[in-house]
């Protein structure tokens, strides 16, 4: 890779980003992932002369809408059906293991 097709790059050392992901990368890996994430990286910057000013900011590419449906009251099963399906109950209550953190 020439030097001045990255000048106006940042650029990221990998080994770096490996230590704090604490990753052990080998010298090859490291080689192969630096030659990688600075080709990423140009074309990123080549996103930076894209003219943006009359596209509307968005957090999705597609519109997202909300699915609501109507709070309606419905019937519901009784205490003692819900019970019934319980795997251990006692008292109208559920019996659930102990869990100790």
């Amino acid at each position: 890779m020439e030097t001045g097709t990255r000048q106006n790059t940042e650029h990221i050392d990998v080994s770096y980003v490996a230590h704090l992901a604490r990753l052990h990368l080998a010298d090859s890996e490291i080689q192969v992932f630096q030659k990688q994430l600075d080709h990423i990286l140009q074309h990123v910057h080549m996103l930076t002369h894209l003219d943006v000013d009359h596209v509307e900011p968005t957090a999705h590419a597609m519109p997202v809408e909300n699915a609501y449906r109507e709070d309606d009251i419905r019937p519901c099963l009784s205490h003692d059906e819900v019970m019934d399906n319980a795997p251990n109950g006692r008292g109208g209550l559920f019996i659930v293991p102990k869990i100790i953190e």
